[in-house]
């Protein structure tokens, strides 16, 4: 007799961390494919992404141009140092990564629930 290994798909557990089971794109493509409620589904997903991209990508562009200005408007402050070190410098080392950071885990976080809100109105469970 041969050892069989039975698996399920793993389920988000609050607070696990646990990533969720990868469901096929086909499966996504076939419950759009069954109705026109489905294509409206997936339309309403790809709006909700794209509305997404777009307000992380201008509030992002929206801080990275405000340090320069910031530096260009207020006297002096493109001249002065903390510990040693150019402030502008500081202001992009300490500034600019973090919300680079910040950005992507709202974006991420934010397209898993849109994604998590859509597989709910089609039906994977």
């Amino acid at each position: 007799m041969t050892r069989v290994r039975v698996t399920a798909p793993r389920t988000i557990l609050p607070g696990s961390g646990a990533l969720p089971a990868v469901r096929s794109a086909a499966d996504s493509r076939d419950a759009a494919e069954e109705s026109d409620a489905g294509q409206v589904f997936v339309r309403s997903l790809i709006r909700s992404q794209l509305r997404l991209a777009v307000v992380v990508a201008a509030g992002f562009l929206l801080i990275l141009v405000a340090f320069p200005l910031m530096l260009g408007l207020v006297p002096g402050l493109a001249e002065s140092t903390i510990v040693g070190l150019p402030f502008n410098w500081v202001l992009l080392g300490a500034g600019i990564y973090p919300v680079i950071g910040l950005s992507a885990w709202l974006y991420i976080r934010t397209a898993a629930r849109n994604e998590a809100r859509y597989r709910d109105l089609v039906g994977d469970k």
